[in-house]
């Protein structure tokens, strides 16, 4: 890729949509020491568009990958599950062989095909090549592309899932964007680099996880059936290829920080302890960017091992275990990834009704 193009098709066509300065690296956790005061190094944070593909990408990145494995959650794992199904239902896994690009935060779908006899291969061509929220990490999203379509046999399907940049746009899901992460694609954008691979997107079908993804079906011939035509019109409809649209994820990250921090500080005074769940990626820029310290959050909590003991980066509130934060006994507990709520709240039955889903207002009332 060269500096100042677009990653996918390579114009110079590029316009700032959300620039959210300097943040911490948001794979990188620091260990907790309360006696280290020095700050942690902060890295350019801004999300371009592309006005002649319409590929929403990560501006610049100057961080080294450092991703600590997290947990795959029961709503991932059940989403792929169905995922399978679905397409298995439309006829899509055809042949035995499967190949798949994996994403550097884990999970795989290939024993869910290995249960339906496909054999998998890791260099040779395949009949099945899966990529699950795995291509949005390579930089080069041309290069990237061309890799999947060189994966595929003559007759072969890639099955590729991303998290919608409608959806991120539509509830203003801002902190979405993260280092490491190079693209976030409508089905708009990502046509057009499927196109350039030589594959046409043949039947698309959408699914609730991160509060909307998308699934494709693509082959190297063919004609898009009506779920990608239907995509496509209401992406058309939304403005999703215009600067203007995408740029109002600006003033929800002004609005979301702002809510935060004052709802915060409205349960301290009130004598409320709060604490928070997840300590993901899209947590860092959130505590971060809204100065949140362990003032007014106890500590944020994550079933991942290679977390605990670490603090959340930019800030002193330390990363805890799941045990710790019922030890704890919040008042409020701060969902960050509120796709969560269904399984913690069968897992943690000592904190039901007091989840406080990111992204609602605090007086709405805990869940």
């Amino acid at each position: 890729m060269t500096a100042g193009r677009c990653r996918g098709c390579g114009a110079s066509a590029l316009v700032t949509v959300l620039d959210l300065g300097s943040v911490p690296a948001a794979d990188h956790f620091p260990i907790h020491d309360p006696t280290n005061t020095d700050p942690d190094a902060r890295h350019r944070l801004a999300m371009s568009l592309c006005t002649e593909c319409a590929l929403a990408q990560l501006s610049d990145d100057d961080t080294v990958a450092d991703e600590p494995r997290g947990i795959e959650p029961k709503a991932l794992t059940d989403q792929a599950a169905d995922a399978v199904d679905t397409v298995a239902r439309a006829g899509w896994l055809r042949g035995r062989t499967v190949r798949e690009f994996g994403s550097p935060h884990g999970g795989t779908w290939v024993p869910l095909l290995s249960d339906r006899g496909f054999r998998e291969l890791d260099s040779e061509p395949a009949d099945v090549v899966l990529d699950c929220f795995g291509i949005m990490h390579d930089p080069d999203q041309k290069a990237a592309f061309a890799a999947r379509a060189a994966a595929l046999t003559a007759d072969g399907v890639l099955l590729i899932q991303f998290h919608s940049l409608t959806a991120i746009v539509g509830e203003g899901q801002w902190n979405a964007l993260r280092h490491g992460h190079f693209a976030y694609y409508s089905l708009t954008s990502l046509t057009a680099l499927l196109r350039g691979a030589g594959l046409v997107p043949r039947s698309a079908w959408t699914f609730e996880l991160y509060g909307g993804t998308i699934l494709v079906a693509a082959t190297r011939s063919g004609s898009p059936d009506s779920s990608v035509t239907t995509i496509l019109d209401h992406e058309r409809s939304l403005g999703i290829d215009d600067a203007a649209a995408v740029g109002t994820l600006h003033s929800a990250a002004d609005d979301d920080r702002t809510m935060l921090r004052g709802s915060l500080a409205d349960l301290r005074d009130a004598g409320k302890t709060v604490y928070a769940y997840g300590a993901a990626s899209r947590a860092v820029a959130l505590l971060a960017l809204a100065g949140i310290t362990r003032s007014l959050l106890g500590g944020v909590a994550d079933a991942s091992p290679s977390k605990q003991g670490r603090r959340m980066p930019g800030t002193d509130i330390p990363i805890i275990s799941p045990a710790a934060l019922t030890a704890a006994n919040p008042d409020v507990v701060l969902l960050t990834l509120p796709d969560l709520l269904d399984e913690l709240d069968r897992s943690m039955p000592e904190l039901h009704g007091r989840w406080w889903l990111h992204g609602t207002d605090i007086r709405e009332g805990t869940r």
